[in-house]
């Protein structure tokens, strides 16, 4: 007998069985390192996660080429022990070379960045923030933020305007004292918010209400500095060794990321997106 067409069908193929959902699982890209498959079908991690288990495959395969570790017989990326992180710790350490920082770039470098080695350096801060948060329109809210900021930049503006919106925009719980966070650091607040308050050369605008917004991770923050406390310039022989420990790092870093798009460089790699290259003259 024909079903009609109005007849439910709930079978094998019909929209409702769940042979589909499985189906729509496993048909979900794989990321893959030289044919070594780095998740489970229809398991695909996020962005970041997906790049750490490339990255670190790729230096498994690496110490296996070296005799450093076993084969792995499998099709899935083995999950690596505290023994095999040691094992390929020591090859990294090896191989990835990073020269220390001479006295000449030490001494340039602290030049180039005197305000990180400010201490005591306190602002006496209130802000008006508008978050970023999961659906939100970004142009929208930037567009009401400018809107607050350029009402406040005007002349002849009230001494309780600030507190007024900041009651009334803020999406901060300060927003019921009217935005006041109080004396705070670089170390009191987020690195982008410090960064533009105390490392930056016009960090020291002066008082008043920040002439842009500044835009961190919780999102877009209107701030008004009310008192200023400078703190001491330490001179380059009081942080010597930290701008060498900074440097060092930083040299590290760039070598690591040198030696890591080599081997992306020279291997088959499927469904991540890694930055390679095919020669040691990586800048």
């Amino acid at each position: 007998m024909t079903a009609s067409p109005m007849s439910t069908i709930t079978g094998c193929g019909s929209s409702s069985c769940q042979c589909a959902a499985a189906a729509a699982e496993l048909a979900a890209p794989m990321a893959s390192i030289n044919g070594i498959t780095l998740h489970p079908p229809g398991k695909r991690p996020d962005i970041a996660e997906l790049r750490e288990l490339a990255y670190g495959e790729l230096l498994r395969q690496q110490a296996v080429k070296q005799g450093l570790l076993p084969r792995h017989t499998g099709l899935m990326a083995p999950e690596l022990g505290e023994e095999q992180r040691k094992v390929i710790e020591a090859m990294v350490d090896r191989v990835v070379e990073s020269p220390q920082p001479t006295e000449e770039e030490c001494a340039r470098f602290f030049e180039a960045s005197k305000a990180q080695y400010v201490v005591g350096q306190a602002l006496h801060v209130r802000h008006i923030l508008f978050a970023v948060t999961p659906g939100v329109n970004v142009h929208a809210l930037t567009v009401h933020a400018e809107k607050a900021l350029l009402s406040l930049l005007g002349k002849d503006v009230p001494e309780t305007r600030f507190a007024q919106l900041a009651s009334e925009l803020s999406n901060c719980p300060t927003s019921t004292q009217g935005g006041d966070l109080g004396w705070i650091g670089p170390d009191d607040c987020a690195p982008e918010l410090a960064n533009e308050l105390f490392h930056q050369k016009h960090s020291s605008w002066g008082m008043g209400v920040h002439p842009r917004l500044i835009h961190t991770r919780f999102g877009f923050h209107i701030i008004e500095v009310l008192g200023r406390r400078k703190g001491k310039q330490l001179e380059y022989a009081e942080v010597r060794e930290r701008v060498a420990a900074q440097l060092a790092m930083q040299s590290r870093a760039k070598a690591l990321h040198q030696y890591m798009s080599l081997l992306a460089g020279d291997a088959l790699v499927e469904g991540v997106e890694l930055e390679s290259a095919d020669t040691p003259l990586v800048q």
